[in-house]
């Protein structure tokens, strides 16, 4: 089966170039223009889906050609995409940067996968007609990718857009769509692992006008969208994720959800969905108690900024240690890992009590630890079984001061015996390590089988 789907990937030349403000504005344009728009972010990125969401006004989902199989990308942008009018789809880094040195988990794999046009962001900053140099490479290095079209971000004046503009249209032989000025007022705030959260600093509605008529009055938007609309049929694959017709709710699944933890997948909280959880948000930062629930989702985030709230909602703390003494199956990724350990040590070195069901204190450095992971279980847990390997990843700057006994690893990495992650100990599995649960099919079937029953007993009769 093929379907018409408007689509358009906005991709930079590198990291930092203003993909996210020009893909959130695009999506607030064209909501303006009374369109429906579904956004997308390439890659395992939480940050930027919030920005991407206020503008389209509707939820944002990833799709990564590294984590998930090339099915799970179709189906899951085949899904969420059907019914609207144009999808945008924002890349990560530059173009054609992935894992390694190949083009796997690369904007430009998707932009091939997804059979999308591709929108280039070139900052100009600090050039004019050397952009030329850069677009006519992005468009020629691989011709399966195609290129249509550039918009230049930070230019100084209408003299620097004309000269960029013209070198890059008679040299590099791309149209350029538009541009966007320098302006503080529309740039979206940054932290020490990118930028800062929309659950933190939801962008108002005079943030989003700004930026819309900011887009409409230097950005060609009806020839980004004549673009958009010139992609082909796209071919959709059989569903396998999703069960045929959503399951009745079985188990209620309480998921952190607040400024400290945002960091969700949002096809992974769907999948749960559709096997039979009812998620029930709740927030450690300002809840007294737990909901009635028969589990916890403990996502990433910033707990280290909120670490002083969290500490001082000690009733929480203590209703979650009574849950897991009690046998309350708990899965905590990342930040949630590090809301689970004795406390947390921010940047300054203050330290602040948790919940202590995790036997060490979690630190932050200036240390970044970034990357895809394959990991292994080696116990069952909520996701995998003993000895079953998915691919996820992994970003933090936040260490385990004391190394936890071995005997209570929750994986093997990449494969390697000596690598050991994350804690798994009674009810409770935490790692550094966030994955998807469209990654495979049956993994959050399998979530819900264990919060059920405690051992990922299959719902299906």
């Amino acid at each position: 089966m093929e379907q018409s789907i408007p689509r358009l990937v906005v991709a930079g030349v590198a990291s930092g170039v203003g993909k996210t403000t020009l893909t959130a504005g695009l999506c607030a344009a064209f909501q303006r223009r009374g369109l429906r728009v579904q956004p997308f972010k390439a890659g395992p990125d939480y940050i930027d889906p919030g920005y991407l969401s206020a503008g389209a006004g509707t939820v944002c989902r990833n799709l990564d050609t590294w984590i998930l199989s090339d099915t799970a990308v179709i189906e899951t942008f085949h899904r969420a995409a059907s019914t609207c009018d144009v999808a945008l789809v924002e890349g990560m880094m530059g173009l054609f940067d992935g894992r390694d040195e190949t083009e796997d988990g690369s904007t430009a794999r998707l932009a091939k996968l997804l059979d999308a046009p591709v929108l280039l962001v070139v900052d100009v900053a600090s050039s004019s007609r050397s952009a030329a140099a850069v677009a006519l490479g992005c468009r020629l290095l691989d011709r399966d990718v195609s290129v249509v079209g550039v918009v230049l971000n930070h230019v100084a004046g209408e003299k620097h857009y004309r000269w960029t503009a013209e070198a890059i249209a008679s040299l590099g032989g791309l149209p350029v769509l538009g541009y966007l000025p320098d302006r503080p007022d529309l740039a979206v705030p940054g932290r020490h692992l990118g930028l800062v959260p929309a659950a933190e600093t939801l962008p108002d509605a005079a943030f989003l006008e700004r930026l819309a008529e900011q887009i409409e009055r230097t950005v060609d938007v009806s020839g980004v969208l004549d673009q958009a609309r010139r992609a082909g049929p796209l071919r959709r694959s059989e569903p396998r994720l999703f069960p045929s017709r959503p399951r009745p709710p079985v188990v209620r699944l309480g998921v952190a959800r607040d400024a400290a933890f945002s960091f969700y997948y949002q096809d992974s909280l769907d999948l749960l969905e559709a096997w039979g959880a009812r998620i029930v948000p709740f927030s450690p930062l300002d809840a007294p108690a737990l909901p009635k629930v028969d589990g916890l989702y403990l996502g990433g985030g910033f707990p280290e900024v909120f670490a002083e709230r969290l500490s001082t909602n000690r009733p929480m703390r203590e209703a979650i240690t009574r849950a897991a003494d009690e046998g309350l199956p708990i899965y905590a990724e990342c930040g949630g890992l590090m809301y689970l350990s004795e406390g947390i040590a921010d940047f300054d070195g203050r330290r602040f009590p948790m919940v202590g069901l995790i036997p060490s204190w979690s630190a932050m450095s200036q240390r970044l630890t970034i990357g895809y992971r394959t990991v292994t279980a080696r116990v069952d847990g909520p996701v995998l079984r003993a000895g079953e390997s998915l691919r996820g990843h992994e970003f933090h700057r936040s260490q385990l001061e004391t190394p936890l006994d071995p005997v209570n690893a929750a994986y093997i990495v990449d494969g390697d015996e000596s690598r050991l992650e994350g804690y798994a100990r009674g009810s409770v599995f935490a790692s550094y390590v966030h994955l998807h649960l469209a990654a495979r099919p049956g993994l959050a079937e399998r979530f819900v089988g264990y919060l059920r029953t405690g051992s990922g007993t299959s719902l299906v009769q």
